[in-house]
């Protein structure tokens, strides 16, 4: 697998996967069920190349607009697991590498949307986060209160001693949370923040009366 050191070695060009609802972080996994012709002539394109692919939300219904709006911030994300199926989807799984801004989406040539990505304000993404800057006991605490509100259950010896940055990941990714919020997640400045975003996310939808959060 291709490990990018800096950001000089990522392309200036991206392919990007508009996907409401769909996080992908630095050092995460995602994986994606592809069926569009386009996004399969997308796959089909980058295999070839450096095999990255710009994931971000669009701010607009994709089933109301034919060419909806995006973010202002996306991640980029490698292929690292590729298969194809019998009735002609391609199932991928992306590992994500840096967090791009988009400077411009450029006049399309391709079938698929492309930007010119900007990586300039995510430095930190090509770094592992400090291990000792990891508030655990904080985060499984409004875990806890997080799943027991939704009957839902945890594997707390995995919580407890998974790598702080797989385990924040997850959460963020996995986590039933809004478009909006899991934005926010991915435009938390630095690692930091992003741990103070998901508590918060968590302690508000695990709160007495939250019943009408639009986590739920």
């Amino acid at each position: 697998m291709q490990h990018y050191q800096s950001i000089e070695e990522l392309p200036a060009t991206l392919p990007i996967f508009p996907l409401s609802g769909a996080l992908l972080l630095p050092r995460g996994h995602l994986p994606l069920n592809v069926f569009e012709p386009r996004y399969l002539a997308m796959v089909d394109a980058v295999l070839s190349g450096p095999r990255l692919i710009g994931m971000i939300q669009p701010t607009e219904a994709e089933d109301t607009v034919l060419k909806p709006a995006l973010s202002g911030v996306g991640c980029a994300g490698r292929i690292v697991a590729y298969r194809e199926t019998e009735d002609g989807r391609v199932l991928l799984t992306l590992l994500g590498v840096c967090r791009f801004r988009v400077a411009e989406e450029l006049a399309e040539r391709t079938p698929y949307r492309q930007v010119r990505a900007n990586y300039a304000s995510f430095l930190g993404d090509m770094v592992a986060p400090p291990p000792d800057r990891f508030p655990r006991e904080r985060l499984a605490a409004a875990l806890k209160d997080y799943l027991t509100r939704r009957d839902l259950k945890a594997d707390w010896g995995s919580v407890m001693s998974a790598p702080a940055d797989v385990l924040v990941n997850a959460l963020a990714m996995l986590c039933p949370f809004e478009p909006a919020e899991k934005q926010a997640l991915l435009e938390a400045p630095g690692w930091d923040e992003r741990i103070d975003t998901l508590v918060a996310l968590l302690e508000m939808a695990g709160a007495p009366g939250a019943g009408g959060s639009s986590l739920n």
